[in-house]
C-alpha cells in the first residue's frame, strides 16, 4: 500500500488529550491515533478498509478466542452476525 505524509495541525489542548488518550489505550503514538480514526470515519458507512495490520488481526483472534471459551458464541453464523454487527 502507498502511503502519502500529511501535516495536521491541532489545537494545543486537544493534542495534550490525543497523547492522554494514546497512552491510555496503547497506542504506539498520536499519529497511529489519527489514523485509525480517519479510517472509521471514512469506511463507518458500511464500507470496510480489508487490509488488517498484524496487531489488529492479533485482537481479532484474542477476542474469537475468548468469546469461543466463555460460550459466548455458540457457531460461525453467530459469530459473522456479530462481526458484520447484524
Amino acid at each position: 500500500m502507498e502511503t502519502k505524509q500529511i501535516n495536521l495541525k491541532l489545537p494545543k489542548n486537544l493534542i495534550e488529550a490525543a497523547e492522554r488518550y494514546v497512552k491510555s489505550h496503547g497506542y504506539k503514538n498520536v499519529q497511529e491515533l489519527a489514523s485509525e480514526s480517519i479510517r472509521e470515519k471514512v469506511f463507518e458507512e458500511g464500507e470496510y478498509d480489508e487490509s488488517f495490520n498484524q496487531k489488529e488481526i492479533e485482537l481479532i483472534d484474542e477476542l474469537v478466542e475468548l468469546s469461543i471459551k466463555r460460550g459466548e458464541v455458540v457457531s460461525e453464523e453467530e459469530l459473522n452476525g456479530i462481526l458484520n454487527g447484524v
